[in-house]
């Protein structure tokens, strides 16, 4: 225990020396509250709110009720455009083009064909093509309606069927936005925190000749392997309680009633997510040592490295497109994880059942791991990174 604590003190001054690496580590826990409420501010503004869009009407003296039907609607002539946001309309691009015949057409009972012409795979047009399209449809079907008025139709007659629906999720479901970039930017954080602290203390030490000098003290690779581990996922572990901290604050500043949701991090949420998270933490950091050290080089180590970032965003989202998800994803690393920190979000009841089996495979798993890094430790192969 003597050893395995000198080993840990040695490896938490190397990992605390170098401030700027430091800084890097926990980037991911200071900034990442931080994009999730922009992003999401961003998207609530997208979806509920109805800044004014700004379209190059061709033939709009031919429809003057159509074009109060889009003023109305904060839709306005690009001629009205402001000066700071002229280029960003123009490149945006988007053109209704109305019929000369509009008026004759529209007295006469013919279907009239307006003309909406953008780039309609273009991110930043969407949210204005959307609300020019809902605009000519409600227009289309208030004219549709007052003709069959006139005719002495009730219009009711067209909706002989009318779907109530009655939702049944809770409040903090409906925040899917700060739900999903939450969840991605804590498993990200279990895995990235770690990684510079990991390489340095295994290919790093390795090429400083540091590795093959602890080598030669009356120490186990075990202990060793542990030391690395604790260390690197202690900085990962303080990193995602800095992000669960700010986020709980940044929330706050965010309207979710505008969606009608809520979200918020209560202490049992916090400690359900460490609970979660603290053995991920763990099993990310062996990963990593385990692969650092079949590196190489410290360059090699970095670009193998850094591929496992991509397991934290890929598995969740392959888990998203399967339907019915077999019971063994329940049990895995990171899958477990990422669908009980979903319930968790939601405000549903932890399944403790599910979560101690996804636990316990993490631990065997990075148990697995260390046990056969120590044993790397003991090959002049990895050692002095020898073909």
């Amino acid at each position: 225990m003597i050893q395995f604590k000198a080993l840990l003190i040695k490896e938490l001054k190397e990992a605390f020396r170098d401030k700027r690496a430091l800084m890097v580590a926990l980037s991911m826990g200071l900034l990442a509250p931080v994009m999730i409420m922009v992003i999401s501010k961003v998207m609530i503004t997208e979806s509920v709110g109805n800044p004014p869009i700004y379209v190059q009407f061709t033939g709009a003296e031919y429809a003057p009720k159509l074009i109060e039907k889009f003023e109305e609607n904060n839709i306005l002539q690009f001629a009205n455009v402001p000066e700071d946001d002229k280029y960003a309309w123009q490149e945006r691009g988007i053109e209704v083009d109305i019929p000369e015949d509009f008026a004759e057409k529209m007295a006469e009972g013919q279907a009239i064909d307006v003309v909406l012409r953008a780039d309609f795979g273009k991110k930043s047009s969407s949210s204005p093509i959307r609300r020019v399209r809902e605009t000519v449809r409600s227009y289309s079907q208030a004219i549709g309606y007052k003709r069959l008025l006139v005719r002495g139709v009730d219009v009711k007659l067209l909706r002989p069927i009318i779907l109530q629906e009655q939702d049944t999720a809770l409040p903090t479901s409906n925040a899917v936005m700060v739900s999903m970039f939450l969840g991605m930017y804590l498993l990200m954080g279990a895995f990235v925190s770690g990684l510079s602290i990991a390489i340095d203390s295994s290919a790093g030490e390795r090429e400083r000749n540091v590795l093959e000098m602890l080598l030669c003290q009356p120490v186990s690779t075990l202990k060793i392997v542990l030391a690395k581990m604790t260390c690197a996922s202690a900085v990962s572990v303080l990193s995602i309680i800095i992000m669960l901290v700010l986020t709980t604050i940044s929330v706050g500043f965010i309207d979710l009633s505008k969606i009608g949701a809520t979200f918020s991090l209560n202490a049992f949420s916090i400690a359900a997510l460490l609970i979660l998270l603290i053995p991920l933490c763990f099993f990310a950091t062996a990963l990593q040592l385990f692969f650092s050290f079949q590196a190489k080089s410290f360059k090699e180590a970095q670009s193998t490295v850094s591929m496992l970032i991509m397991l934290p965003a890929m598995v969740p989202m392959a888990i998203m497109m399967i339907d019915d998800k077999p019971a063994w994803v329940n049990w895995l690393p990171i899958s477990g994880q990422s669908m009980l920190m979903e319930d968790v979000f939601k405000g549903l009841p932890v399944d403790w059942t599910v979560l101690a089996s996804t636990t316990m495979m993490t631990i065997v798993m990075t148990v697995a791991l260390v046990i056969m890094t120590s044993k790397k430790l003991k090959s002049e192969k990895v050692v002095m990174s020898l073909s």
